[in-house]
């Protein structure tokens, strides 16, 4: 990990979650199936990490224990994605992207029924505020929407299920090994989901064909910036600062997320979506004080 003054980790935060904001503006691009750009997402961002990991000669094994978190990991995080990329499909970078940051509330559960930690007034209050907010943001007649519309919401909140699995297997898998650094754990969970990816991908008779120049281009910027130097400066960044000013800063990723949606793709939206987009984004901030966790998509 390298030391940064707290003014630059502030700065690469800040590019980190925009960069990362931008993955679902990649994936409504690529001309590709959801489930092989999730797998283009984690191979070449996963190939980029093994390229530096094998320069920096990091370590990479840690034993059984050590592969087995490691395939759990992989296993959570290839449902996350490939539900989260579904959910760009259905329902736009936007709201898309917005929905699987909600695993701050799970989490936050998890904590308080599991782990016996305190439950504090700001999660009890940001519950109904995030429920409130996805009610305005998806549009209050729910029967009236199209069945796929409908389907891309549950695909994100099935994200956001899967993004907390993850988290929580990921803190056990560090907690317990000595020596290994971040990045080697990254590398191998990238290569790891990847590998659960192209499973899915055969299965479904998707093929790994990139059908243009478009959707390469889109690809390699997904795992580029998405997964590699984006999460590197975010997770280099945030022992740096401040767990409520870290929350604030990464919010811009899902608030950025919901822009492009409006600007690349002209989503119609209304000032009571708005609305409702501005109080899930505060709902989300207010869960990361019962979690410390921060989201990155």
């Amino acid at each position: 990990m390298i030391n940064l003054p707290k003014n630059n980790a502030l700065l690469h935060l800040l590019i980190g979650a925009v960069m990362i904001s931008f993955s679902g503006v990649w994936v409504k691009v690529s001309h590709v199936p959801p489930t092989v750009s999730a797998f283009y997402r984690v191979f070449f961002g996963g190939l980029m990490l093994l390229v530096v990991a094998v320069m920096k000669r990091e370590a990479f094994w840690q034993g059984r224990r050590f592969l087995g978190w490691g395939l759990l990991c992989g296993f959570f995080f290839a449902l996350d994605l490939g539900l989260y990329h579904y959910a760009v499909h259905y329902v736009g970078p936007g709201l898309g992207t917005i929905l699987p940051n909600f695993q701050v509330f799970i989490l936050a559960a998890v904590g308080v029924v599991f782990l016996g930690e305190k439950l504090r007034l700001t999660y009890v209050m940001s519950v109904p505020l995030a429920l409130l907010g996805l009610f305005l943001v998806v549009g209050v007649d729910w029967p009236a929407l199209a069945a796929d519309y409908r389907l891309g919401v549950f695909c994100g909140l099935g994200a956001a299920a899967c993004y907390a699995g993850f988290l929580l297997s990921i803190r056990k898998l560090q907690s317990d090994q000595q020596g290994i650094t971040f990045f080697s754990v990254l590398t191998v969970v990238s290569l790891t989901t990847a590998g659960y990816l192209a499973l899915e991908v055969v299965r479904i008779g998707a093929g790994f064909t990139i059908p243009d120049n478009q959707t390469l281009l889109a690809l390699i910027a997904l795992g580029l910036f998405s997964q590699f130097v984006g999460w590197l400066l975010i997770t280099n960044a945030l022992p740096h600062i401040r767990a409520s000013l870290s929350g604030l800063v990464l919010l811009l990723q899902p608030a950025l997320a919901f822009v492009w949606d409006v600007l690349f793709f002209q989503r119609p939206t209304s000032l009571l979506n708005w609305a409702g987009v501005v109080i899930a984004l505060i709902a989300i901030y207010l869960g990361t004080y019962q979690t410390n966790n921060t989201a990155k998509r």
